[in-house]
């Protein structure tokens, strides 16, 4: 059947049956005729070729007339009449566009005497007339376009099969359906429309499994060889310890960043946007997120899902998952940016899991052998000459003092799912950069000459606690400050770096004398709580005169430097507790709980920090450290050096 043939698709559930009466301050208040409209079947979403009349079930009597008007209104409140073609009541109602109307959200009214009547609201997406006989075994097709033009060559997957559009920008896909989803990977050079900060490479699928169904895509050109990725981990946004207070102020140094950037401008989140724990006691889900993100951003968002982005009130691996494909993206995809190639997955496995908060842990960290699978066939596609960034929730390694344990990812239980060897192994064909979030921390590791891991930190610190605890001061538990990564991409070549939230470019560490540190982290700082005793025993255990330094973004390209006198010290690598998250959050958190409990998000010992000694209490240091990129960082440090709260507040 060709595709002219069919007059619409219905995307998403029917609005149902509209029963009662229109006029409830919902009609014009022009002079005319005021009539209820009843039995109106509006879908609330629809797609439709150009230039085919619209077709409406009726579900009896509609008091709708052939001389009545449709009358569809843009946000902008333009309203466009549409002339009825025909209706039979109980049947059906078919109307004629205009060539003025385009895609997207309508009010829909009935015209009659020069007063509107209102139905509903409709979501329409016109389609390119399209002439096509969907092969025997098609269920998935339609073309991908720029500028009214087929795009040949262009790929389209259904997350099992990526295909290939042929000259005339065509794909068809004999598909089983299962994610329900279909995607463009964007090729280089191009983009996708965006409805707020969501790009719009996937679309929904609805129809049953054996039914061909048309979902197109549009491509924008764009010129992106040089472009800017702001790097962004864990949100955690749940309505609760001032997080979205916190994060609009955030927010401003993030805009600020890419208002500064030159080139395109693309956010990539690294998982946990959201924080299933309170979707349901503090209304705060997907659609609230969204909400906060369009209301303070305007650059668009390429998702990773993460752990917390998972609905436990759902069984199972793939029904947990279910709300974020559906408001959010795919779970697994990829795309391009310039000549950049970026892959998109998912290595939080909840197959198996059951309902409830309780199993909110139970789930394994591996790749799943679909995913396995349809990362090899993405991969087929793109040269090995082209650099591939991979993102993922979890890392799929983890700091041991100031070495690695490689069994972090270690989830993998049957045939084909990958743990980090495997994984590994699977692309080693390229040379990848890897960037996850999930610990909220920051750390920086060269595996092997092909595969870097970059563990990004997190939006939200220490889950919004130490700003909440101690207003200015927000940090993660390793003593990063919240903030994002920033990729700055020309060709093939890019530099990375880390800005803290609140704070301008050039904060980029911290130093302590330590001497003054132990005067403040006693004991009784946490009210001698059982769980702040290793803090305070930690800090006096440091040998008298001891400089300490966090460096948070921290790889072995990084150079610290500590003078005294002119003269260099001796500098360690060490894995240590940040004395100021300490102080922020560890502190007030352990001295306001009960003395059996244990408090949650303290702080945790990390291995970016640098320890030198001064031959005494009150010579002055010079900390110089030295970025991967060669932009050089220093402080001069008068000792004694207090402990001040103050000087590290947020601007």
């Amino acid at each position: 059947m060709k595709t002219r043939n069919l007059l619409f698709i219905f995307l998403l559930a029917l609005a149902g049956l509209l029963l009662a009466s229109c006029n409830n301050g919902k009609n014009d208040p022009d002079e005319g005729e005021k009539i209820i409209i009843t039995n109106v079947l509006l879908p609330s979403s629809l797609e439709i070729e150009e230039g085919s009349p619209v077709s409406i079930e009726l579900r009896g009597t509609t008091h709708i007339k052939e001389s009545d008007e449709i009358v569809l209104r843009s946000g902008s409140g333009t309203d466009y009449a549409c002339p009825i073609i025909s209706i039979e009541d109980g049947d059906m109602l078919k109307f004629q566009l205009t060539d003025e109307i385009t895609s997207g959200t309508y009010k829909v009214y009935v015209r009659r005497a020069g007063i509107n009547n209102y139905v509903g609201t409709m979501a329409l997406t016109l389609l390119m007339s399209l002439s096509v006989d969907p092969q025997p075994g098609t269920t998935i097709y339609g073309i991908v376009h720029c500028d009214g033009k087929p795009v040949p060559g262009a790929l389209v997957s259904d997350g099992e099969f990526i295909v290939k559009t042929d000259n005339k920008g065509i794909y068809q896909i004999a598909s089983q359906k299962k994610w329900k989803y279909v995607f463009v990977i964007i090729p280089g050079g191009y983009m996708v429309p965006c409805q707020g900060v969501l790009p719009k490479f996937h679309e929904t699928l609805s129809m049953p499994a054996n039914t061909p169904e048309r979902k197109d895509f549009e491509l924008i050109k764009t010129d992106n060889d040089k472009f800017n990725l702001f790097v962004c981990g864990d949100f955690h946004l749940a309505k609760r310890n001032e997080d979205i207070a916190q994060f609009n102020k955030l927010a401003a140094t993030l805009n600020k960043a890419i208002s500064d950037s030159t080139g395109p401008c693309y956010i990539m989140t690294l998982g946990d946007m959201t924080w299933d724990v309170y979707w349901y006691s503090n209304t705060y889900q997907f659609p609230q997120y969204l909400e906060t993100m369009n209301g303070n951003l305007s650059t668009p968002f390429f998702h990773t899902m993460g752990n917390h982005d998972n609905d436990m009130n759902s069984v199972g691996d793939y029904n947990k998952a279910f709300r974020y494909t559906r408001d959010i993206a795919p779970t697994f995809y990829s795309f391009n940016l310039g000549k950049i190639h970026f892959i998109v997955l998912d290595n939080i496995d909840y197959n198996n899991v059951g309902t409830g908060s309780d199993l909110r842990s139970e789930y394994k960290k591996n790749y799943t052998a679909e995913q396995m699978a349809w990362l090899a066939k993405d991969l087929s596609y793109v040269d090995k000459s082209t650099p591939v960034f991979i993102t993922s929730h979890a890392p799929v390694s983890y700091p041991n003092g100031t070495a690695w344990s490689n069994t972090y990812l270690n989830g993998a239980d049957s045939a084909g799912e990958a743990n980090m060897t495997e994984f590994l192994s699977a692309v080693s064909t390229h040379k990848v950069h890897f960037l996850s979030g999930h610990t909220h921390n920051i750390f920086n590791r060269k595996h092997s000459a092909n595969f870097s891991e970059h563990n990004s930190g997190a939006i939200c610190g220490s889950w919004w606690w130490s700003g909440h605890l101690t207003s200015g001061i927000h940090l993660s538990q390793d003593g990063a400050p919240g903030g994002f990564g920033i990729w700055r991409f020309d060709g093939t070549h890019f530099t990375q770096s880390f800005q803290a939230g609140g704070h301008d470019i050039d904060y980029q560490f911290r130093a302590y004398d330590i001497n003054k540190v132990k005067e403040y982290i006693t004991p009784d700082l946490g009210g001698n709580h059982k769980d702040f005793t290793k803090y305070s025993t930690a800090m006096s255990a440091y040998p008298a005169n001891t400089i300490l330094v966090n460096v948070w973004d921290y790889d072995p390209d990084w150079t610290v430097k500590i003078t005294e006198n002119g003269k260099e010290l001796g500098v360690q690598h060490v894995a240590a507790y940040d004395p100021l998250h300490i102080v922020a959050l560890s502190g007030p958190r352990c001295k306001s709980s009960s003395a059996s409990s244990t408090p949650s998000f303290l702080t945790g010992s990390w291995p970016h920090f640098f320890k030198a000694t001064a031959s005494s209490a009150t010579s002055t240091v010079t900390v110089t450290v030295t970025d991967r990129n060669g932009k050089t960082y220093t402080e001069t440090m008068t000792r004694p050096k207090a402990l001040s709260v103050a000087d590290y507040r947020n601007k």
